[in-house]
């Protein structure tokens, strides 16, 4: 890895749709447990869609993670490469994040500063349409072959990444600390509480 090198690995995605949080749970997770030199950036990049252009077009190597409907069996993870990167973005559209994104690589392309290397480590979600859920078990149980796979990609790419001793806090997050995981499970709302998929008491008030 040269040193004129920038290597961003961004996770995408909202944490309050159930798994549609992957991309953001996973580079977090990446954060807390490993280094990595300089030229290595991770973000959390949520729902930002065109406010990513910036450190897209300062990337030469760009490692998306994300949760995508490639219509195979929830959990399954899938890793794309290069030109196949931009069609899987928008293969199915489960939120407004993903056509965003597109749209971002779209511009980046256009501006001629996209970067050279493209990767991307999608997972199959099972649940999307649970306001304030968590990741689901399925999804969760494929965090580290996620996490196998994007170390791979960087290795392949001549990143030596280092496992931290003792892994970060939950105070020590990529994302805002309310929505650290443990914290966000633990404290959600039962269902009489908080509307979920659709709450019968409000949509009683607007029937015809």
């Amino acid at each position: 890895m040269s040193a004129t090198q920038h290597i961003l690995v961004l996770g995408i995605g909202n944490l309050l749709w159930a798994d549609e949080g992957f991309g953001v749970r996973l580079v977090e997770r990446l954060h807390q447990t490993y280094t990595f030199p300089p030229q290595v950036e991770l973000m959390d990049g949520g729902t930002q869609g065109m406010y990513l252009l910036p450190y897209i077009q300062a990337a030469s190597h760009l490692l998306i993670v994300d949760a995508i409907d490639y219509g195979l069996p929830a959990g399954t993870l899938k890793l794309v490469k290069d030109a196949e990167v931009p069609q899987f973005m928008g293969v199915k559209k489960m939120s407004l994040h993903q056509t965003g994104f597109q749209e971002v690589l779209a511009a980046a392309q256009l501006t001629g500063k996209c970067p050279a290397h493209l990767a991307l480590v999608g997972v199959q979600p099972a649940v999307l349409e649970d306001y304030g859920g968590s990741l689901t078990d399925i999804v969760k149980g494929q965090m580290p072959a996620a996490l196998a796979s994007v170390l791979e990609v960087l290795q392949a790419w001549g990143v030596t990444a280092t496992a931290r001793e003792t892994p970060l806090s939950s105070l020590e997050t990529l994302s805002p600390g309310g929505l650290e995981i443990e914290k966000y499970e633990l404290e959600r709302p039962d269902e009489e509480a908080a509307c979920r998929y659709g709450d019968a008491r409000v949509l009683a008030q607007h029937k015809p």
